[in-house]
């Protein structure tokens, strides 16, 4: 039994403006009301106070297992756990800063979940994702539904959904549900380079596209279309853009030194 002071995720915030994000709940990592209540109040504080970029990860082999099961129980319960898994996986999503989802190992149900509300999935060679909750006579209930339909497809989403199957690394490079594949080793290495280039850049426009994505997402070309104009004339009250568009007259495309500002 977990009391009111035990630590089931971690925050890490460098130097580098890289904030990283660690499931910490034994050795399956589930998803207790404890750890999407920390989790959710850990984007809250990221949401307030920014870095330049996101990581979130888990343990060596299993990146997050599913939601608790103990917590289970009758309809009442189960609105209670799906509102909570919902609650901090959307604020992950929302964040305005790029969240880059390290998965060294399994990463099923809502542990899959986490990893699609992230922006982009590196996973190890190791990494293995699926929702199984069929399996157990449910659905998922922390976005699997409509968040690995964005990622594979409708009949992909299905057929994952509908026999519980798990997707080994290379699979899910194919299908879109992993974005890179590295060996387990190199991991952190390569998460925290990406991480690194990313923080390096204009944060400010970088905030700006993540939003012009996403809102574009739900709306009508014609509107996401309008939305980018409306963003493209915000990113210039950034000082990085004056930094940028300065850099490149003076010294050509990549050279800039941005502040974040």
């Amino acid at each position: 039994m977990l009391s009111a002071m035990d630590t089931v995720v971690t925050l890490e915030r460098r130097d580098d403006g890289i904030a990283i994000i660690t499931l910490c709940n034994g050795k399956v990592n589930a998803l207790s009301r404890a750890v999407t209540g920390q989790l959710a109040a850990i984007a809250d504080e990221l949401r307030n106070d920014p870095p330049k970029v996101v990581i979130v990860t888990g343990g060596d082999r299993i990146f997050a297992a599913g939601a608790d099961i103990s917590e289970f129980g009758g309809p009442e319960e189960a609105r209670e756990v799906t509102v909570a898994i919902h609650t901090a996986l959307d604020a992950i999503a929302a964040l305005p800063r790029f969240v880059i989802a390290e998965v060294a190992g399994y990463a099923l149900g809502g542990g899959c979940e986490l990893a699609m509300a992230c922006d982009y999935r590196v996973a190890s060679t190791k990494a293995v994702f699926g929702q199984p909750e069929i399996l157990l006579g449910i659905i998922p209930g922390g976005g699997g539904t409509q968040r690995l339909r964005e990622l594979v497809g409708i009949s992909r989403a299905k057929e994952l959904c509908l026999t519980g199957r798990q997707v080994a690394a290379d699979e899910a490079l194919r299908i879109g549900l992993a974005d890179e594949v590295i060996d387990h080793e190199a991991l952190r290495d390569r998460v925290l380079e990406l991480a690194g280039q990313i923080a390096r850049g204009a944060t400010v426009a970088q905030a700006l596209t993540k939003q012009a994505i996403d809102e574009g997402a739900d709306l009508s070309l014609a509107d996401g279309l309008r939305r980018e104009q409306d963003l493209f004339v915000e990113v210039f009250t950034s000082e990085d853009s004056q930094i940028g568009v300065q850099s490149f007259l003076e010294h050509g495309p990549g050279k800039a030194e941005f502040t974040g500002h």
